[in-house]
């Protein structure tokens, strides 16, 4: 028994020690320095007016409102959830991901159908073959905050129509909500919709409708 005991003494310590040092003092440590030196980020990049959380700079969302610009499609969509679906069960929980779904798959031509069929209507000026590709599919995540200049551009003369907005204005808004390559050669130019809106929301004093 005490040979046993001799036996599992040494690797039930460094197991010990790894537990309290990986699973205790460096996650500790990490949350401690990120926010002393990133708190904004370390708080999930929250974007608040008036005191009050509207959203997040990495976190898209569903603007249903014909005066604010459209993000991408949502798998999930994005996790917004009325308290009507949480009593019908249609809300599961949070999450993140895609369908998947492969190019042939007749559900993802439906989806995209509708998709392109609702475009359509809220912007009668735009043929679909000019429609980007971004406003039709969904990111891997379903979360994705970002859509491609083009696709911003694209919605300025139904937001014109909507807003009472110059397109001159709507340009500038979108030009200062525009994130450029990372070191001006990874990625790609991306608007964060979230922050498009809430510009054109402050224009037409509409802050508490985001």
């Amino acid at each position: 028994m005490n040979k046993f005991l001799k036996g599992i003494k040494r690797p039930f310590l460094v197991t010990l020690a790894l537990l309290l040092i990986c699973g205790l003092a460096y996650p500790l440590l990490l949350t401690g320095v990120s926010q002393v030196i990133f708190p904004k980020q370390a708080n999930g990049s929250l974007v608040t007016i008036n005191g009050k959380a509207v959203g997040s700079e990495l976190v898209g969302q569903d603007f249903t409102d014909a005066r604010f610009m459209k993000c991408r499609p949502s798998a999930v969509n994005y996790n917004t959830y009325t308290q009507e679906d949480k009593k019908n069960g249609d809300y599961t929980g949070i999450a993140s991901g895609s369908k998947n779904y492969g190019p042939t798959n007749p559900e993802l031509s439906q989806r995209v159908q509708e998709d392109m069929t609702e475009f359509l209507k809220a912007n009668p000026s735009i043929k679909k073959e000019d429609i980007p590709t971004d406003l039709l599919t969904a990111s891997g995540s379903g979360l994705d905050p970002h859509i491609s200049p083009e696709s911003a551009s694209i919605q300025i003369p139904a937001l014109v129509q909507s807003t009472g907005l110059s397109e001159d204005r709507l340009k500038e808004i979108i030009k200062e909500n525009t994130q450029g390559k990372f070191l001006e050669v990874f990625g790609e130019e991306t608007v964060n919709v979230l922050k498009v809106n809430l510009e054109i929301a402050k224009d037409l004093n509409l802050t508490n409708s985001i």
